[in-house]
């Protein structure tokens, strides 16, 4: 799954919330996320080789922005560099490795930069061969409860008005967008928790296509997320429990 670009300008209402500290943690700084299959680190230019492998494969590409696959390697680090210093300040992507081989299945993670329903965005990407196995499931709830963990600062921000219940206070979120055609990705954010909330057409930009795309919209509260908790008194920390994230 990747964000298409969106043209459509939704409403927006001004809320209270928290957000990961801003910058966030540098590629260098930070470590490896593991689950039982996988291994979540972040991404280097060393990975091109198996991240163009990915953007070459039609069924993948379709869902991205450009909808086409990469011609070259140079437009694969292009695309890579949006995730490397210094934009790594503003998002926490990944190469999504297999534990048993190390071979990269896939990329993702969250930015703060796009913001188009105001929230931070989930975007990720798997090749066809892992399709169907639970590795976009897998790798989600991983990176989401994360996520979570970040130290927080309190924040005012513009988000779209059918995300929370109006202006004030209001629980962080995440956000997704998905081409409503994407089934199988609408699947793996519903077993992550996030709910779909907007439904809207806009013209399909992609290179190759014509008339309109139907998005779908999904939020995911950090309220009641299960296996975190608040530190302190009100703070706007959050770190593990006992419970296992994934």
């Amino acid at each position: 799954m990747s964000a298409q670009q969106k043209v459509q300008e939704h409403e927006k209402v001004k809320v209270k919330t928290v957000s990961p500290t801003q910058p966030l943690p540098p590629n260098s700084e930070r470590k490896a996320i593991l689950t039982e299959r996988l291994i979540i680190r972040p991404v280097s230019e060393d990975d091109v080789d198996g991240v163009h492998a990915i953007h070459r494969q039609p069924e993948v590409m379709k869902y991205t922005l450009r909808g086409r696959i990469d011609d070259n390697k140079e437009m694969t680090l292009a695309s890579m560099g949006r995730f490397m210093p210094p934009n790594d300040l503003h998002t926490y992507s990944n190469v999504i490795c297999l534990a048993s081989t190390g071979e990269i299945i896939g990329t993702g993670g969250i930015s703060t930069a796009d913001r188009t329903f105001g929230w931070p965005e989930v975007g990720y990407l798997f090749n066809k061969e892992a399709w169907g196995q639970g590795y976009a499931t897998e790798f989600l709830k991983a990176l989401v409860s994360f996520w979570w963990t970040l130290p927080r600062s309190e924040i005012e921000l513009g988000v779209v008005a059918e995300s929370v219940d109006g202006p004030g206070e209001a629980p962080e979120m995440l956000s997704a967008i998905i081409d409503a055609s994407n089934i199988g990705s609408q699947r793996v954010l519903q077993k992550t928790g996030f709910q779909e909330f907007k439904r809207w057409f806009e013209p399909d930009i992609r290179e190759g296509h014509s008339g309109d795309v139907l998005l779908v919209g999904f939020v995911l509260s950090s309220a009641g997320q299960e296996g975190y908790r608040a530190v302190g008194s009100g703070g706007p920390v959050l770190e593990p429990t006992d419970q296992a994230p994934v």
